[in-house]
Protein backbone atom coordinates (compact mmCIF):
# COMPACT_ATOMS: atom_id res chain seq x y z
CA UNK A 1 0.00 0.00 0.00
CA UNK A 2 2.83 2.57 0.27
CA UNK A 3 3.11 2.76 -3.42
CA UNK A 4 -0.26 3.29 -3.65
CA UNK A 5 0.01 5.95 -0.50
CA UNK A 6 2.85 7.48 -2.53
CA UNK A 7 1.09 8.23 -5.45
CA UNK A 8 -2.59 10.17 -3.68
CA UNK A 9 0.20 11.84 -1.93
CA UNK A 10 2.16 13.08 -5.29
CA UNK A 11 -0.71 13.96 -7.09
CA UNK A 12 -2.40 15.78 -4.06
CA UNK A 13 0.82 17.98 -4.14
CA UNK A 14 0.76 18.54 -7.45
CA UNK A 15 -2.64 19.86 -7.09
CA UNK A 16 -1.71 22.25 -4.24
CA UNK A 17 0.59 23.46 -6.54
CA UNK A 18 -1.60 24.40 -9.32
CA UNK A 19 -3.98 25.73 -6.59
CA UNK A 20 -1.28 28.11 -5.20
CA UNK A 21 -0.22 28.63 -8.21
CA UNK A 22 -4.00 30.24 -9.89
CA UNK A 23 -4.31 31.47 -6.47
CA UNK A 24 -0.96 33.58 -6.74
CA UNK A 25 -2.38 34.66 -10.15
CA UNK A 26 -5.91 35.78 -9.37
CA UNK A 27 -4.72 36.73 -6.32
CA UNK A 28 -7.24 34.68 -4.17
CA UNK A 29 -5.21 34.29 -1.12
CA UNK A 30 -7.86 31.67 0.26
CA UNK A 31 -7.30 29.07 -2.71
CA UNK A 32 -3.28 29.97 -2.24
CA UNK A 33 -3.47 29.07 1.20
CA UNK A 34 -5.73 25.65 0.47
CA UNK A 35 -3.05 24.93 -2.45
CA UNK A 36 -0.07 25.20 0.66
CA UNK A 37 -2.01 23.07 2.67
CA UNK A 38 -2.58 20.11 0.22
CA UNK A 39 1.42 20.47 -0.40
CA UNK A 40 2.09 20.54 3.55
CA UNK A 41 -0.04 17.45 3.83
CA UNK A 42 1.33 15.54 0.77
CA UNK A 43 4.53 16.32 2.14
CA UNK A 44 3.38 14.49 5.67
CA UNK A 45 2.03 11.79 3.69
CA UNK A 46 5.70 10.93 1.96
CA UNK A 47 7.69 11.28 5.68
CA UNK A 48 4.98 8.79 7.24
CA UNK A 49 5.72 6.75 4.16
CA UNK A 50 9.41 6.82 4.90
CA UNK A 51 9.16 6.49 8.87
CA UNK A 52 6.99 3.24 7.66
CA UNK A 53 9.68 2.21 4.78
CA UNK A 54 12.76 2.30 7.13
CA UNK A 55 10.83 0.49 10.29
CA UNK A 56 10.32 -2.06 7.35
CA UNK A 57 14.40 -2.03 6.57
CA UNK A 58 15.14 -2.32 10.19
CA UNK A 59 12.87 -5.46 11.03
CA UNK A 60 13.79 -7.02 8.00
Amino acid sequence: MSIEDRVKATAQNIEGKVQAAAGEITGDTRSKAEGHAKQAEAQATHAKEDVKDAMKKAID
